[in-house]
């Protein structure tokens, strides 16, 4: 597979990604290393919770999703990260037992107007679970290089156009 860079990304394109199974045991372990709190640790306490049952931590889920899409596509991209989330939004309980999927669909796009060689691509990445029901969303811009992006710093630095 080829690399995508940013011209290979159209607004309204949509790709999906997964699936992944989530075990209880996956939950615990996340929970315990990083989000101890009981309605991701202790069935007992999850019952008591306003979750009702053992539930995922959304940071999990967070995690879950990014996994999905660097498997998908962000390892075989020209991807240099980004700057931050717009808006995540926990929507549904993940419990353990369940099958999410991943998608992505961009938004829009826009060359950097700092850095000529890179762009930026707006994506709603939604995670699903395996009937369909909405887990999570997460709105960010990730920057991804430009073909051709050593030709356009060079350009840029002596100040051809």
């Amino acid at each position: 597979m080829s690399q995508r860079h940013w011209e290979d990304f159209s607004p309204g394109s949509v790709s999906e990604y997964g699936p992944r199974l989530v075990t209880r045991d996956d939950i615990v372990e996340f929970a315990a290393a990083f989000d101890p709190q009981p309605m991701h640790l202790d069935e007992a306490a999850a019952q008591a919770s306003m979750l009702g049952g053992l539930a995922a931590s959304g940071w999990h889920s967070c995690c879950l999703l990014i996994r999905m899409l660097s498997d998908g596509f962000i390892t075989q991209s020209s991807f240099m990260g980004a700057t931050g989330v717009e808006e995540v939004c926990w929507l549904a309980p993940l419990r353990p037992g369940e099958t999410v999927t991943a998608r992505a669909t961009v938004i829009e796009t826009r060359p950097s107007r700092s850095r000529p060689e890179m762009g930026l691509v707006k994506f709603l990445f939604e995670l699903f679970h395996s009937t369909g029901r909405r887990v999570m969303t997460l709105t960010m811009s990730p920057m991804f290089a430009r073909r051709g992006a050593a030709v356009l710093g060079r350009n840029e630095a002596s100040g051809a156009r």
